[in-house]
């Protein structure tokens, strides 16, 4: 499997996160690379209250958190499901998060019980999904104090658990990934055919094990290309970058963007290069 990723691909105005946390990913033991993506790490101490904002992807997430880092403060765990729109956090005084990335199908396999789609668009406390997790077990992960710790507690947890080989996750994974590289992909129906499975099929494969639709997930992975685009280059071309994203026209590009950004992509790109 791949090391994790040094891109912000996702991440709405990085260089405003960046500048207020500390972030960092790490590599999972690699028994755990075959379903999780990587561990990400933020710590923050805040003059004043921040909101981050994150175009998600169609992973699920584990994560034990510790709002205000003091001991008179509980920390807690939740699961994250896919969630269909932006991302909001906000961000206040100190705090800590220890998460875990699944890799979009990978989540099935640790809660073979329901369908990921279960989880899309909710956040639960941590025990509803895993009731084996206590106290003691939030605590290992998120006081303390340096980041080999945190990952081996990280590591621990994720390794007691029952997770059998699942074949359907392992091709979610695979079909999940060639989306997200292949900007050919426009249509699924096409992909379905390529792939040899039905449409039908596909549908209920990403529904069972990814959580969305194999349609979202190739919209998704178009609002994070345009997103990077916007916020990294400063001669976007947005009718060749449509055309190249499989857009019918600029004016679709700028309607999607809009909607899930919350801004049209020439006005965030021009926010971005005021940040730069």
């Amino acid at each position: 499997m791949e090391a994790p990723r040094r891109d912000t691909r996702g991440i709405v105005d990085p260089s405003g996160l960046l500048n207020r946390v500390r972030f960092r990913r790490h590599e999972p033991a690699e028994p755990l690379r075959r379903y999780v993506e990587w561990y990400w790490l933020i710590d923050w101490d805040l003059p004043a209250p921040y909101a981050s904002h994150i175009v998600p992807h169609p992973a699920v997430n584990l994560t034990f958190q510790w709002d205000g880092a003091d001991e008179k403060d509980a920390p807690y765990g939740e699961v994250t499901g896919v969630a269909l729109g932006l991302y909001t956090r906000k961000l206040s005084g100190r705090g800590r998060v220890c998460g875990a990335k699944f890799r979009p199908g990978g989540f099935r396999p640790y809660a073979p019980e329901v369908p990921v789609s279960r989880w899309t668009g909710r956040t639960l406390p941590v025990q509803e999904v895993f009731p084996q997790v206590t106290g003691d077990t939030v605590r290992s992960v998120v006081t303390p104090a340096d980041d080999r710790a945190r990952v081996a507690a990280l590591d621990a947890f994720l390794l007691s658990l029952p997770c059998a080989p699942d074949p359907q996750a392992d091709l979610a994974i695979d079909l999940v990934r060639r989306i997200q590289a292949d900007r050919t992909v426009r249509r699924v129906g096409d992909f379905a055919h390529a792939r040899g499975l039905s449409v039908r099929a596909l549908q209920r494969l990403f529904s069972t094990h990814v959580g969305v639709s194999p349609k979202w997930v190739i919209l998704r992975y178009r609002i994070h290309e345009a997103l990077e685009q916007a916020g990294t280059r400063s001669d976007v071309d947005w009718a060749a970058l449509a055309a190249d994203l499989g857009y019918a026209d600029q004016a679709h590009l700028v309607w999607d963007f809009t909607t899930t950004v919350g801004v049209p992509p020439a006005a965030y790109a021009a926010g971005a290069r005021v940040g730069r």
